[in-house]
């Protein structure tokens, strides 16, 4: 099963849970050479909207994502990656990006 990266002009949203707890940890983006080094090394890798490149999850602070598993959803445009989390998924030290609560 291969993402349909033409929807959405080549990024397809990716949903990063604890494979553990399945809390979810974090929502980005990945276009085809992301999701293709993302399997190649197991540890997960992004589009960065913000800065027009590839981004390796961890890279720089160290709180890599070791991929468990990958799901795609019925209609092969959204993933779903379940990771072993080093550290803090969120860039302010969260555990999870999802830390405020509206209501």
């Amino acid at each position: 099963m291969y993402p349909d990266f033409k929807k959405q002009d080549g990024l397809v949203p990716a949903i990063v849970t604890d494979a553990t707890t399945k809390e979810v940890l974090m929502l980005a983006y990945m276009n085809q050479e992301s999701y293709e080094k993302t399997l190649a090394t197991d540890e997960t890798w992004f589009y960065s909207r913000s800065r027009k490149g590839l981004w390796h999850k961890g890279e720089t602070s160290g709180h890599v994502q070791r991929v468990v598993g990958i799901k795609i959803d019925c209609d092969n445009d959204t993933l779903l990656i379940e990771v072993e989390q080093t550290g803090a998924a969120c860039h302010t030290g969260e555990k999870s990006c999802f830390y405020r609560t509206i209501k």
